[in-house]
């Protein structure tokens, strides 16, 4: 490990979130010396953060809480165009009502970890389409656009991928890092902002603000990066095969999402102890060194602390008692996941595997037709024999409800109303 002295970058080091630095000694020096400023940004593709972007938020938290000011960059105009980075193809466009609407979802994520206000380490929320809309082409393309290499671009890994796999890459996509890299140099000039933060992915795009900030205004800027993030098993962070993990309850439960915690691979605990809770970290070194049975104390204490910080300690404990009832008492809780079905149409029947996928127990009706197939679907905690049953209002058990099961740890409830 680099021997740092700013308390912010020591963490940062020893929570495992550094990846890459453009001057790690100057930038570790700033944080000792004075309040930094840095940003994160956010496109508004859905209406909710998910557990891929968790380590950044995260991030923004941890810098919170050691003095410095966290700046929430939301992507309302760079979200028109899609970052390409290393994607296969074109996200789909987004009109502005739905990215509009995607934002007022994200912002309820960041209002669990972070402290908005006017104070000095207090955290700011923009949106960049409030100076991207402005900007006239001719212009920019002669203040700015001149500063760009194509050839240097095009060198860049995550648009060399997509050229090399011979996928289209549209203009509008190309310029997704000339705008951001001039969202770096708008949020100098308007906060003081020296620092962006991001993903390995965004090292290029970064890396291009830096540079932009130095030739058009001799701005002293710095970029940081964290690691790609994936389970021990190489799957990507954020999605599982029943869909993604969202951080707002209301795309997702509160119980699922300690679920899923609690669903860690052995040996991803202590490393996801340090990314994603506050713990000390000698208690997570006592953790993680749990064996056997032990473990699953660790990975319990996983889920309640990642589920604290985004649902609240009494949703926490809720879902771990809903978890205790479910399967070490055999209870069918009261908490669990419940989508209510009106009576009429369980009068006349519902495939199984359509109220599987309906529920979000898989992803699709085919998904869903393969678990039963495999025997990991159960209905009121008996084996779905054939995929071609119907469940009706006679599968309503005694508690007035149907439990349906995808493996031993997911369940949902279906209430007749």
């Amino acid at each position: 490990m680099t021997d740092l002295r700013s308390d912010f970058m020591k963490s940062f080091q020893e929570r495992g979130y550094m990846h890459q630095c453009t001057d790690l000694e100057a930038l570790d020096t700033a944080f000792n010396e004075k309040t930094v400023t840095a940003y994160i940004g956010f496109d508004c593709t859905a209406r909710s953060l998910h557990v891929g972007s968790l380590m950044q938020i995260m991030i923004l938290r941890l810098m919170q809480k050691m003095g410095h000011k966290p700046i929430v960059l939301m992507g309302g105009g760079t979200t028109k165009i899609g970052d390409p980075s290393f994607r296969d193809e074109s996200r789909p466009l987004i009109d502005d009502a739905g990215i509009q609407d995607n934002m007022n979802g994200i912002k309820k994520v960041f209002e669990k970890f972070i402290t908005f206000g006017d104070g000095p380490t207090d955290a700011v929320m923009v949106n960049n389409d409030d100076w991207l809309a402005k900007l006239e082409y001719i212009p920019f393309l002669r203040e700015y656009g001149r500063h760009f290499s194509v050839n240097r671009m095009l060198s860049f890994e995550s648009v060399k991928i997509r050229l090399d796999r011979e996928q289209s890459l549209s203009f509008l996509e190309f310029n997704y890092m000339i705008l951001q890299a001039y969202d770096f140099v708008e949020l100098k000039k308007r906060f003081d902002c020296m620092l962006q933060i991001g993903g390995s992915d965004q090292w290029g795009n970064i890396i291009n603000g830096t540079e932009l900030g130095r030739r058009t205004n001799n701005f002293n800027l710095y970029g940081l990066t964290t690691p790609l993030l994936t389970t021990s098993s190489g799957a990507k962070m954020g999605k599982t095969a029943s869909g993604a993990i969202w951080l707002n309850e209301d795309m997702l439960s509160a119980y699922d999402y300690w679920q899923y915690w609690r669903n860690t691979e052995d040996a991803d605990v202590g490393r996801f102890l340090r990314l994603f809770t506050e713990l000390p970290l000698d208690e997570i070194a006592r953790l993680e060194a749990l064996e056997g049975a032990e473990l699953n104390d660790a990975k319990k204490i996983l889920a309640g602390e990642c589920t604290k910080l985004a649902h609240g300690e009494e949703a926490a404990l809720a879902a771990a008692e809903t978890a205790r009832q479910t399967f070490e008492m055999g209870e069918t809780a009261e908490s669990l996941p419940t989508t209510e079905i009106p009576t009429s149409e369980l009068d006349e029947g519902i495939p199984a595997f359509a109220l599987f996928n309906r529920v979000g127990l898989s992803q699709s009706s085919s998904e869903a037709r393969k678990l039963i197939k495999g025997g990991g679907a159960r209905v009121n905690d008996e084996k779905v024999a054939d995929e071609k049953r119907i469940l009706t209002s006679a599968d309503v058990n005694e508690t007035g409800r149907i439990k349906l099961s995808a493996g031993k740890k997911r369940h949902h409830l279906i209430l007749p109303a």
